[in-house]
């Protein structure tokens, strides 16, 4: 199964498998992170699983849809790598990604 690195906001990593085919944000609360909130259940809806994926990684990812963009819009702690994690399928191609969880709003 390919690994996953979450920065918690405290600057803890954890190194955690997931499976494939699961998105990065359902692989986080599966491990029981409990800092990405996921209050729509991975609807797109409500950026409460904002994190800030490694660069070395951006290329990698799905294009954002213009809903993404729109929520990551109304947080606080937007950057260039901000995307919403349930919009992120993890896949064996992106086994060493690493995300930081974004700031809490």
């Amino acid at each position: 199964m390919p690994e996953l690195t979450v920065v918690l906001r405290n600057g803890e990593e954890r190194a955690i498998t997931g499976e494939a085919g699961l998105s990065v944000m359902e692989v986080i609360r599966d491990a029981g992170i409990d800092e990405i909130l996921a209050l729509c259940g991975g609807c797109c809806s409500c950026a409460t699983c904002h994190v800030h994926v490694d660069p070395e990684f951006a290329a990698k990812l799905p294009k954002m849809s213009p809903d993404e963009d729109d929520l990551l819009d109304s947080t606080s702690d937007r950057d260039d790598y901000s995307r919403l994690s349930c919009q992120i399928p993890f896949t064996d191609a992106l086994d060493g990604l690493k995300v930081r969880v974004a700031a809490e709003d």
